[in-house]
């Protein structure tokens, strides 16, 4: 396995390397604890943006090919619009919904998982809230949690899975009980 080596300083780099070993991790699980990834807000994210990258591309093709006149014209004035529209929309759904979510994943039982991270600029803790539902929409477990990323990157910015993987099994129920199936196994 390649080793993933950041920037020691730089708490966006870790971020977004503790953020990026979610995913594998919660989707390689044993068997009952195994969670789907959802798509679902990252895809509206992506519509969102692409679109208004299109009406953007349009624009400046019209620009190019028409003149400046012709972007007094009705249709170049909406797109223009719908552009500023769109980006307010796509800014919206990152800061409001979204809101930090790093993984949303359902298990085959119907529990669904969403980890929101966050990281204070300059600051080591890394903070996780963990919201764990039942099918039926309660919550079995909604939790804050937080480390240092010394915990798992080593003092030349190493990126090590497995004390990471420990830690969030250590934090979250669900984890727990599939590390001790993990543990079995071996």
């Amino acid at each position: 396995m390649a080793t993933t080596k950041v920037p020691i300083y730089s708490t966006n780099d870790l971020k977004s390397t503790s953020d990026d070993a979610l995913a594998p991790y919660l989707t390689n699980l044993p068997a009952p604890y195994t969670f789907t990834p959802d798509y679902t807000k990252s895809n509206i994210r992506f519509v969102l943006g692409y679109t208004a990258v299109a009406i953007a591309a349009f624009t400046f093709y019209a620009d190019r090919k028409l003149g400046w006149e012709a972007t007094t014209s009705p249709w170049i004035i909406a797109a223009v619009g719908s552009y500023f529209i769109l980006n307010t929309a796509l800014t919206f759904w990152i800061w409001a919904v979204e809101a930090g979510e790093v993984f949303h994943g359902k298990r085959k039982t119907g529990e669904t998982i969403t980890i929101s991270s966050s990281v204070n600029k300059n600051s080591l803790p890394y903070k996780l809230h963990i919201v764990y539902k039942a099918p039926s929409g309660k919550v079995l477990q909604d939790k804050r949690i937080e480390a240092p990323f010394t915990n798992w990157f080593s003092a030349d910015g190493v990126f090590h899975p497995e004390p990471y993987r420990s830690w969030l099994a250590s934090e979250i129920d669900v984890l727990r009980l599939a590390a001790k199936e993990i543990e079995k196994k071996k």
